[in-house]
């Protein structure tokens, strides 16, 4: 029983109780194969986003931001990024070789610096050992860089102390000023 409009540059908050399916929206939005929708339709780029497959969906500019990301040991998360960014140029246009080193590097300094994260950052593997403000700026990052029409925040505010949210939302803000990302926040 939703209807809800997302428009370029807007952000909208879905609230309500634990248990109330905010979180499986998210969830079958991006393809989680665990949720298979029985009615109705999402219609994204004046395409049924429910005809897509996961990956489909992501390359058309969907963004989900976990609330409880996982680690990935051994893989850091600048490899993280360029291959996400790689697989994303790929979808769109199979013979493209993908980005390379030195214009990701120059890509990734550009949004690390627009968000205010440290280099080094980049250098540690996805989320190991990560607090829960750093996975936070880690989602914000790949944000950033794969620059979707819309990310779904998922319980965004979850682990987080006042200083850590403050800076997760002001990388946010920036990216939905800088490039006028829609957002949905649960």
């Amino acid at each position: 029983g939703i209807d809800l409009l997302i428009k370029q540059g807007e952000v909208h908050a879905m609230m309500g109780p634990n248990g109330s399916g905010k979180s499986t929206l998210a969830y079958t939005l991006a393809g989680h194969p665990a949720y298979e929708p029985t009615a109705g339709q999402v219609i994204f780029n004046g395409e049924d986003l429910l005809e897509m497959e996961a990956d489909e969906r992501a390359r058309a500019g969907l963004f989900l931001a976990f609330q409880y990301p996982s680690a990935v040991p051994g893989v850091t998360l600048a490899k993280f990024l360029r291959q996400a960014i790689n697989s994303k140029r790929k979808g769109e246009n199979p013979e493209d070789t993908g980005i390379p080193i030195p214009m990701f590097r120059r890509l990734l300094k550009e949004k690390m610096d627009l968000l205010g994260i440290d280099h080094k950052f980049a250098g540690r593997y996805l989320n190991e050992g990560f607090s829960g403000g750093e996975k936070k700026r880690a989602e914000i990052l790949q944000m950033a860089t794969l620059e979707p029409k819309i990310a779904i925040m998922d319980e965004t505010d979850s682990g987080l102390d006042i200083d850590a949210l403050r800076v997760v939302s002001e990388g946010a803000n920036r990216l939905k000023e800088s490039y006028g990302m829609g957002m949905l926040v649960i």
